[in-house]
């Protein structure tokens, strides 16, 4: 989101009863991590987030809000997670995307919608 911090962000993500887990818990070096490392290191850990999504988690739904998730996409949301996954038309809503406002005016309209029907 532009002109405002990370902080901010995610501060405003939980006001809106939202809660935001990684898939790997340490962050990436973009310029480190080659895409297909990255994707392999995703994979790798999807059944541990699984477990902890059905476990610990409980959520009433997940929404995958990042590009990099979009060749998981189908594995995540075929997951018997015991929640519906909120996709955007069938790929993870771009939030980390150069249309982060386009995919954040989607993923309103998808948590609104949603809503109504829950």
């Amino acid at each position: 989101m532009p002109g405002k911090s990370p902080e901010t962000v995610l501060s405003e993500f939980q006001r809106s009863g939202l809660f935001l887990t990684h898939v790997l818990e340490c962050p990436l070096e973009t310029s480190a991590v080659v895409s297909a490392s990255c994707q392999a290191l995703l994979a790798e850990r999807v059944p541990q987030v699984l477990t902890r999504i059905r476990r610990s988690l409980k959520p009433k739904r997940v929404v995958l809000i990042s590009d990099s998730l979009a060749p998981l996409a189908a594995r995540l949301s075929s997951a018997e997670l015991g929640c519906p996954v909120i996709l955007d038309n069938g790929t993870p809503f771009g939030l980390d995307s150069c249309d982060s406002s386009g995919a954040a005016l989607h993923l309103r309209q998808a948590l609104g919608l949603a809503t109504a029907s829950v």
